[in-house]
């Protein structure tokens, strides 16, 4: 089932999430519909908080469904090690028609749980490293525009208020 998409505004977008403690049907059903809407967006990542459930549980797939067995669901995940930098256009669902560059970790390693509850680790570097931090933001309250300077997030913001304002948001 897709999802209604929460854009940036909403309360939910800014509350640290909660571990996921409970593996099975339900769990499976989520995600099912969690890859559902990020398919139909279409994105290349999505945070249970974007969506208004507060788990950390994040869906990934760089091929947006186009290659099997590149689809990545990670409960609780967790960076153990990040090296070096990258600065690219970054846009995110919650936040639609802006892009901006943002610097992330250029290499990763990360950890969590698959959805059967077992853990899994990752080591990425490029594109899916950046979709990892930025997912992982989004499970701590965080969005890419927070990673902006001030004087950029100030003129999404007041676009976003204009939007909303004409009821296009």
């Amino acid at each position: 089932m897709i999802l209604p998409i929460l854009k940036y505004g909403a309360p939910e977008l800014r509350k640290v999430s909660k571990d996921v403690d409970a593996f099975g049907a339900v769990l499976e059903k989520l995600v099912k519909d969690m890859l559902d809407t990020m398919y139909s967006s279409p994105g290349i990542g999505l945070a249970a908080p974007q969506i208004g459930v507060n788990l950390r549980l994040t869906t990934i797939d760089l091929s947006v469904g186009e290659e099997a067995g590149k689809m990545i669901v990670l409960c609780n995940p967790e960076i153990i090690l990040a090296e070096g930098t990258q600065k690219t256009d970054e846009g995110c669902l919650s936040i639609p028609e802006f892009s901006e560059p943002v610097t992330r970790p250029l290499k990763m390693i990360v950890r969590g749980r698959d959805i059967n509850g077992e853990e899994v680790r990752i080591e990425a570097e490029g594109l899916l490293a950046r979709c990892l931090s930025h997912e992982i933001d989004h499970l701590n309250g965080v969005l890419f525009v927070d990673r902006l300077s001030p004087l950029k997030r100030s003129l999404i913001r007041n676009k976003i208020k204009k939007l909303a304002k004409a009821g296009d948001w």
